[in-house]
């Protein structure tokens, strides 16, 4: 027991802080199950860990969700770009081929090749905000780039981060619209990995409750961290350690 908690609270931090910062939580979670033979995953805790973080963004962004009411706008928009990837997760999802996206090789070419991009989208100096210049082309040209992010080490957030960013917006306001962004997409993969589990086979236990809690707690602290972080620094040092961790699996594939 003691062993599985160990792996459940190493999984959740992976989730809660990879999720939500441009570095690719589905990359490092595929990369630490393939150097550890890890016993306490499996699928429920999966979703466990993507449940986590996604009632960890709607509790950080309560007040905004709840005013989305009033600001009906932002709420279409935010279903306007989320289509894209639902849509295109679900093929690739029903027809097995998600699958074939998961090794080493095209994590460590996306990691590096998406990294370098980041770098250069968030030179952007014009400074756009959510409220007042996000409208549907530009909504719709994020949701294509978040389509990107269905491969390993592309990174949802910092694709449409870059995607953001490439549209003038500011490092901030990019960042909410990606983790706006992060709840259609967090809820359709969690919705995804239920459908692939019987219902008889699906069992609450004390692992599932613990995955849930920690990979909370990690998606919020990240959440809060990042938005602070951005408000003053670029996004350098996550374009360094894409391309520093790029660059290693690289040598190990082909040297």
């Amino acid at each position: 027991m003691f062993q599985d908690f160990i792996e459940i609270l190493i999984l959740s931090a992976i989730q809660g802080i990879s999720e939500f910062l441009p570095i690719s939580s589905s990359a490092h979670l595929i990369l630490v199950s393939s150097l550890y033979d890890l016993k306490a995953s499996s699928l429920l805790i999966d979703i466990s860990l993507h449940l986590g973080s996604l009632l960890a963004i709607i509790f950080f962004f309560r007040k905004e969700l709840f005013d989305l009411k009033h600001n009906q706008k932002l709420l279409k928009l935010i279903i306007i770009g989320s289509i894209p990837l639902i849509l295109f997760g679900y093929i690739l999802y029903s027809t097995e081929l998600i699958y074939h996206l998961r090794n080493i090789k095209i994590i460590a070419w996306t990691t590096l090749f998406f990294g370098i991009i980041l770098y250069f989208a968030d030179q952007r100096k014009i400074d756009k905000n959510i409220f007042t210049n996000l409208d549907v082309r530009s909504i719709i040209f994020i949701g294509l780039f978040q389509i990107l992010a269905l491969i390993p080490g592309v990174s949802r957030a910092g694709i449409t981060m870059t995607a953001a960013r490439i549209l003038n917006f500011n490092r901030v306001d990019s960042g909410k619209i990606s983790f706006l962004l992060s709840i259609p997409a967090l809820s359709g993969a969690s919705f995804l990995g239920l459908w692939d589990i019987p219902s008889e086979a699906i069992e609450i236990n004390t692992l599932i409750i613990i995955a849930i809690i920690f990979s909370f707690l990690f998606s919020y602290l990240t959440v809060k961290f990042f938005l602070n972080y951005i408000n003053k620094f670029s996004l350098k040092i996550f374009v360094f350690y894409r391309i520093l961790i790029g660059l290693i699996l690289l040598s190990i594939i082909y040297i």
